[in-house]
């Protein structure tokens, strides 16, 4: 089965080649103090856990699985011990903030430890990712009491988190849901009701588990105007803040997947379950947004992770499988036949991990990027552009990366051939556990409504029009390199289409709303591609400077001029059949009344 090494050297020239974070750092008063030498150490721990702790548990985890028994989860052998080692390494507190006991890095920094920690072992990786959106929401809208009490055992990651939103009849429209919140004498709330999906809803760590629970109060206007958040804790707290007697909250059951077996995935039972309003009545679905563009982003990031695994192990595999010989010529004469990386069918699906893989890094680090400036910047209009762009980013990087995560994956199973199809090789598994990332925080399909409908079209283009300037504003400062030419002519004429194809849609709704709707998948990774264009014209640029300045490693930005190449004349021409699929039109979908 594939071995997973952390890819530290692309890693470090996305942050530190590409982004220059350092830079950035040195701008943002509250990261002014990391460091190289700080990032290097931290990544060091991070390489060390996700290779030697939670790689190794990656495949038993996945045929073990979790094993739910009279109300308990036992997690597969080994997730228990390899969490107590994530805690008191402090992983978890690296982004969190000082006075909770975090750390307060940047987010950028973290974003990389929790890649290593996805690649390796994803189905581990869901019980600790939850504790980072909820101690956002407690510290931004809870109370200060509420902050006080789980907050820093949150940080500590002594205690976990769950978020609890979906029920089976709702779905993404949360304004459906049915839960109830009443108002105790004592200034709590009984909550009752059943959610489901819900990752780490119960396991055995140990320690508490902190719910967000979202709930109508029984005034609450309908619909999604009517949703207040609540902090249900599994056990409550006694005088002295430590856990107390068990609250009425129950795993009912976990959910048999197709992948993320190691994860649990629970059914939570809600009976009179004693609850703590967080800020105001009605307001919890705005909370909650914030909750889930760092989760979408995590997401994406997952997307990542898995591009990341299925192409290690199907890179290592194509260097040692012998089937053939060359048909330009024999490649290796000592052998009996050529390793099937010299076949071109072969270095495409390759080269197609790789491209995505690299490039899909290099957005998500860009985004965490800006997360750092919304949190620490101190100038407003700084934090205003970069949250706007986060906005605008987020609903393609969730969802055009692990789309793509997906193409990775059966790339890696083909490059495999029939051994893909087999378990002992692991590769259907990346596959597997690649598959609910397009659905869970939001599908493909809901993302791509999400842009066009609210994020582009919702604010006439304003937010995307600041993102286009700045590809523009690369390519024109580029237009006289006649090395950069077969990167920024074709990233100019795409932006230009975009334009196009946002105003034709725009025009064509006016008139039938469902041409939003109709258009939205394909504007979605048509956005996606030339979005990836862009980091792969700007990693060019960077590896063409390095190889004028002279470097240690040609080889290595060689390769990335190479991989921005394949991008830019294998990947992006997809672009044209979405543009095409866009102008057709709404009709040919709607026309038919009998499906």
């Amino acid at each position: 089965m594939p071995q997973y090494t952390a890819p530290l050297r692309d890693m470090n020239f996305v942050l530190h080649e590409l982004l220059q974070v350092e830079r950035q750092y040195r701008e943002l008063p509250a990261f002014a103090e990391t460091d190289r030498d700080i990032m290097d150490s931290i990544l060091d721990l991070a390489v060390r856990f996700s290779e030697n702790e939670l790689a190794p548990l990656n495949r038993s985890g996945d045929e073990e699985g979790c094993v739910f028994r009279n109300g308990e989860v036992t997690t597969p052998k080994g997730f228990k011990e390899a969490y107590a080692k994530y805690v008191e390494m402090e992983l978890g507190a690296l982004s969190e903030p000082v006075e909770y006991g975090g750390h307060g890095l940047p987010h950028s920094l973290a974003v990389v430890r929790s890649e290593m920690v996805w690649s390796a072992n994803r189905s581990w990786g869901m019980f600790p990712c939850v504790s980072h959106g909820v101690i956002r929401i407690l510290v931004t809208h809870g109370s200060q009491d509420q902050a006080h009490v789980y907050v820093p055992k949150l940080v500590s990651g002594e205690w976990t988190a769950s978020m609890c939103l979906t029920e089976s009849h709702a779905g993404s429209d949360l304004g459906l849901i049915r839960s109830r919140a009443e108002a105790n004498a004592d200034g709590s709330y009984s909550i009752t009701g059943n959610k489901i999906f819900i990752s780490s809803g119960e396991h055995d760590y140990g320690g508490n588990i902190i719910h967000l629970v979202l709930a109508r109060l029984p005034d609450a206007p309908k619909g999604s105007k009517g949703i207040s958040m609540f902090v249900v804790p599994k056990f409550l707290l006694d005088v002295g803040g430590g856990m107390g007697e068990r609250n009425t909250v129950s795993c009912g059951s976990i959910e048999h997947k197709m992948g993320l077996k190691g994860s649990a995935t629970c059914v939570m039972n809600f009976d009179a379950a004693k609850g703590f309003l967080i800020g105001e009545p009605n307001k919890g679905l705005g909370y909650m947004f914030i909750l889930m563009n760092s989760a979408r982003l995590g997401t994406a990031l997952q997307g990542v992770a898995g591009m990341e695994s299925s192409y290690q192990g199907a890179l290592s595999y194509a260097k040692d499988r012998l089937a053939m010989r060359s048909a330009s010529g024999v490649k290796v004469p000592e052998r009996e036949a050529d390793p099937i990386i010299v076949h071109p069918a072969v270095r495409s699906m390759l080269l197609t991990q790789k491209a995505f893989a690299e490039g899909g890094r290099a957005l998500v680090y860009w985004l965490a990027s800006l997360e750092d400036i919304v949190e620490a910047s101190a100038d407003v209009e700084q934090r205003k552009a970069a949250d706007s762009l986060m906005g605008l980013m987020t609903p393609i990087a969730k969802a055009f990366l692990t789309e793509m995560g997906l193409e990775v994956a059966n790339h890696g199973i083909q490059v495999y051939g029939g051994h893909g199809f087999v378990r002992e090789w692991g590769m259907e598994q990346i596959l597997r556990d690649a598959r609910v990332a397009t659905l869970y925080e939001g599908t493909t399909q809901i993302q791509a409504l999400d842009l066009l409908g609210r994020k582009v079209l919702g604010n006439q283009g304003a937010d995307l029009k600041h993102f286009t300037g700045t590809v523009l504003q690369f390519c024109n400062a580029h237009a006289d390199d006649a090395a950069m030419q077969e990167f920024v002519t074709p990233l100019v004429e795409l932006v230009t289409e975009w334009d196009r194809l946002t105003q034709s849609i725009g025009a064509r709704a006016t008139g039938d709303p469902d041409e939003i709707g109709a258009a939205a998948v394909d504007y979605l990774y048509f956005a996606g591609y030339v979005t990836l264009a862009w980091f792969w014209a700007k990693m060019a640029k960077a590896a063409q400077e390095k190889l004028v300045a002279g470097t240690m490693e040609p080889g290595f930005y060689q390769a990335k001029i190479q991989t921005a190449q394949f991008y830019f004349q294998k990947i992006l021409p997809r672009t044209k059949t979405h543009s095409a699929v866009i102008d057709s039109g709404a009709v040919v979908l709607m026309q038919i009344g009998n499906i």
